[in-house]
């Protein structure tokens, strides 16, 4: 059988994967808006952003595979497919999705056993934290803010995130929905109300400043703000659905959330 070695990665989660197995010398193309592993932006040439794509480039590359993701790359993954190219679009938006997603990709490039250890690498960890944190008394109420003007809540993999490392994520309805513009809280005083106890903000292509939450109007009082819970999480850990949401993305949340907790149950003296 003959297994693809010129792939060519229209996002992030599928180059650090592949590197993540030992695979990388397959990768010929990926997006510009890969971070992850700094070494891919420097050895691999650049040939689409999220919802653009070069498609002449892509082709002289001759790729045997194109990885891609969601809906929103349809409409590339349809371009290349006219021109024979096979391509595999990945649509998870879950931590069970990730998962998946490291299983199929080792399964598509022969290394389908290494794979599985990555992913089982990833299930203990989660397996040991929800060991802790499911023997929380309390747990914190968490808002997870991937926007502002207009207010996006976390999509999916973020909720799961938030609720394996202890935290209530207070809009876990939302998560459900794939697109930003469902996951809008049109009332920003909705937020105020729910009172969350942590807000973590991940705003893709701009800094988030924690420090300015307090100055929203009507926000002075939120317990997350009176106790200085605001963190910012790097966009490059948590928004994309890869490993880096179950490494650092987990590692940062799960510290917040344990620091919280142990802070409620500080003995007296």
């Amino acid at each position: 059988m003959s297994w693809p070695q010129r792939i060519i990665c229209m996002t992030e989660e599928t180059v650090e994967t592949l590197y993540l197995l030992g695979e990388q010398d397959r990768i010929v193309g990926i997006s510009g808006f890969t971070v992850r592993p700094p070494e891919a932006r420097k050895e691999k040439p650049k040939v689409s952003a999220f919802t653009s794509a070069k498609i002449p480039k892509i082709l002289e590359l001759k790729p045997d595979l194109v990885l891609g993701f969601s809906d929103l790359q349809a409409d590339i993954a349809a371009e290349l497919i006219k021109h024979g190219v096979e391509v595999y679009i990945f649509n998870h938006r879950t931590v069970s999705g990730i998962l998946r997603m490291i299983r199929t990709l080792g399964r598509l490039v022969d290394a389908a056993d290494k794979a599985e250890v990555l992913a089982q690498l990833y299930e203990q960890k989660i397996a040991d934290i929800r060991a802790e944190t499911s023997q929380w008394r309390v747990r914190p109420r968490v808002y997870f803010e991937e926007w502002y003007e207009p207010c996006i809540t976390g999509i999916g993999w973020v909720s799961n995130i938030i609720e394996i490392a202890g935290g209530n994520d207070i809009y876990a309805e939302n998560a459900r929905h794939q697109g930003g513009k469902d996951r809008i809280v049109e009332n920003p005083m909705d937020i105020v109300a729910r009172e969350p106890d942590i807000i973590l903000g991940s705003w893709c292509g701009k800094k988030f400043h924690p420090l300015k939450v307090g100055q929203r109007d009507g926000w002075r009082q939120v317990p997350a703000v009176v106790n200085n819970n605001v963190h910012e999480i790097k966009s490059a850990v948590i928004l994309q659905p890869g490993p880096a949401a179950l490494a650092e993305g987990l590692d940062q949340i799960y510290a917040i959330t344990s620091d919280w907790y142990h802070k409620q149950n500080k003995p007296l003296t």
